[in-house]
């Protein structure tokens, strides 16, 4: 079978919380962030993943990620990737779309990119290379990282645009799966929050 890859959103934080565009700033998990990587291990423990022996994970090293990797259960079997850190949103770092909106009518940052921070060809770069490196292993992986990171991986996976990612949203400490259907790249589940529910 074609190899698939499971995307792990981080926890909550004060700054997701608030609907701050936090990229490089290391923000740490709330409890309910906490809570939240602890019920998505217990899922991902139990049938069908079953722990998912074998599979390959790599989390972004910024603590948030990397704390929600360890309490789901993965951290010993996890390699730090810098590829997976989340947008650098330079100047924009910290502030939210109505703050940044009010500076700049009609901004988009899947079309315009942060100044001082990163393009979207650069972060498409950055996806398109998570997808290579996945479609190019011989077993599934798993990926601990950030809702706009893993939005551009899920439009890249699927061979669209980057700014199809902005038609996608992406709960905290949600789980995806990318996966094959008749040899084309599908969206098997999107932003599955069940563990979250009980």
């Amino acid at each position: 079978m074609a190899p698939r890859i499971l995307l792990a959103r981080h926890g909550q934080t004060q700054w997701s919380l608030s609907g701050k565009h936090t990229g490089r700033t290391d923000v740490p998990l709330l409890e309910e962030g906490r809570r939240g990587a602890k019920l998505l291990g217990e899922r991902l423990h139990r049938a069908p993943f079953d722990g998912l022996p074998g599979v390959e994970v790599r989390t972004s090293p910024l603590v948030r990620a990397r704390e929600t990797c360890e309490l789901a259960g993965f951290g010993e079997r996890a390699t730090d990737w810098d590829t997976l850190m989340e947008w650098d949103y330079g100047s924009y770092e910290g502030m939210t779309p109505r703050q940044i909106q009010d500076e700049v009518p009609g901004w988009l940052l899947w079309r315009d990119g942060a100044p001082r921070g990163e393009t979207p060809g650069e972060v498409r770069d950055r996806a398109d290379e998570v997808v290579a490196w996945a479609r190019g292993e011989d077993r599934d992986v798993l990926v601990f990282a950030h809702g706009h990171i893993l939005r551009a991986i899920g439009a890249r996976w699927l061979g669209l645009p980057l700014d199809f990612a902005a038609r996608v949203r992406l709960s905290p400490t949600s789980l995806s799966v990318l996966d094959w259907a008749y040899g084309e790249p599908v969206l098997h589940s999107w932003n599955d929050v069940g563990h979250l529910e009980g």
